[in-house]
């Protein structure tokens, strides 16, 4: 796996289930997944040369992260190392503008949208979608980042300094935001995890509810489709989620791709018969698929963002407060707005769920001392 991060970190233990070798190459010895394993490579995902002595060791690639050089993949893909997924698909998780064109062409729902070429164009696509407007550079965004919401020209500049296209989208008066991953095999077999609310703040994922509550049963079956033509029409290997807007007309809206595991599917580690890293492992090995299936009626996942700098005092608080609770651990240098862990619960109370997985969150981050 490229990429040293925690999604790196949390497919280690289902390689070891499996009984698959894992390797990763990380940034430094200190990056999430390098911690716990006896022998990363450490070099840089920017360079041909790393990338191509990693590969050499291993029977497939697959990533952590979208951040890859495209013509770096390509070169990899002409030296006959098998890409999981290829770098055809992974450009529509790289690039918006792509991303966008492509899923038009599939006739799938996205928000409208136009590749603007300077701030001054801004305007004229307000005039026809209204104000604000949100701006997006087609490339390089991550958690929050390289998206803005402006109100004027005038506030329009900073996108374009990135030099890469930019995009203008209605901004969406969305009444949730909803995820479908899915996962799929090179042989075609594909599965699909319930589809999950994800509640955004800041442009971080903050709270995961699986599945989304009162998400009428057709309609999670439509956002399940919608994951499964893209991951098939795109020929995606591995792990897919798609994250969508629902309207408050109860249309469904694609928002962003990502072909790896997701933020939105850390819930499935406890809450699902196979977690999304499992199977995002099996896929890119083209093994049999496990079962997407809930274990409980609800599962919450909330993301611990930055956190108290001696954890170990409020960990063992959580901990013995909270026998059934689950607590992930990133290894992550702790600072504000950092994802460094999530907590997860699993029932059938959901209100209860929430306040349980919410106080562990809040007590790590020491915004709380009950």
């Amino acid at each position: 796996m490229v990429g040293g991060g925690q999604l790196a970190r949390m497919t280690q233990p289902a390689a070891i289930n499996l009984g698959v070798g894992f390797s990763v190459l990380a940034k430094t010895r200190d990056e999430s997944a390098a911690q716990v394993m006896s022998d990363p490579m450490i070099g840089d995902e920017t360079s041909l040369a790393d990338l191509r002595a990693f590969a050499a060791g291993c029977d497939v690639v697959t990533f952590d992260h979208e951040q890859v050089p495209p013509e770096h993949l390509r070169a990899l893909a002409a030296d006959g190392v098998p890409l999981r997924p290829s770098p055809d698909a992974l450009h529509h998780a790289q690039d918006k503008v792509v991303m966008r064109a492509r899923l038009t062409e599939l006739g799938i729902a996205c928000p409208p949208h136009r590749i603007i070429k300077s701030p001054d164009e801004v305007p004229a696509f307000a005039a026809d979608h209204g104000w604000p407007v949100v701006l997006k550079t087609a490339r390089g965004g991550y958690d929050g980042t390289g998206v803005w919401v402006v109100m004027s020209a005038a506030a329009a500049a900073e996108p374009f300094r990135a030099d890469v296209p930019v995009i203008a989208e209605e901004r969406i008066d969305f009444a949730r935001e909803l995820s479908a991953v899915v996962a799929r095999s090179p042989s075609g077999q594909a599965v699909a995890y319930p589809v999950v609310e994800s509640v955004q703040r800041d442009g971080i994922c903050v709270e995961v509810i699986a599945p989304a509550p009162g998400l009428p049963s057709d309609r999670a079956v439509e956002a399940q489709r919608i994951a499964l033509t893209i991951a098939a029409e795109l020929d995606v290997v591995g792990v897919l989620a798609v994250e969508m807007f629902e309207t408050r007309d109860g249309d469904l809206l694609v928002n962003e791709l990502a072909m790896r595991p997701h933020n939105s599917g850390h819930w499935s580690i406890d809450g699902a018969v196979t977690s999304q890293f499992e199977n995002h492992l099996r896929a890119v090995l083209d093994l049999p698929l496990g079962s997407p299936a809930a274990r409980a009626p609800y599962a919450v996942m909330v993301n611990v963002l930055g956190g108290l700098p001696g954890v170990y005092p409020a960990y063992r608080h959580i901990l013995a407060r909270d026998p059934e609770l689950k607590v992930h651990w990133y290894g992550k240098t702790i600072r504000p707005g950092r994802k460094v862990g999530h907590v997860t619960v699993c029932g059938d109370n959901l209100s209860e769920l929430r306040e349980r997985a919410w106080h562990a969150a809040d007590y790590l981050r020491g915004e709380t001392d009950e």
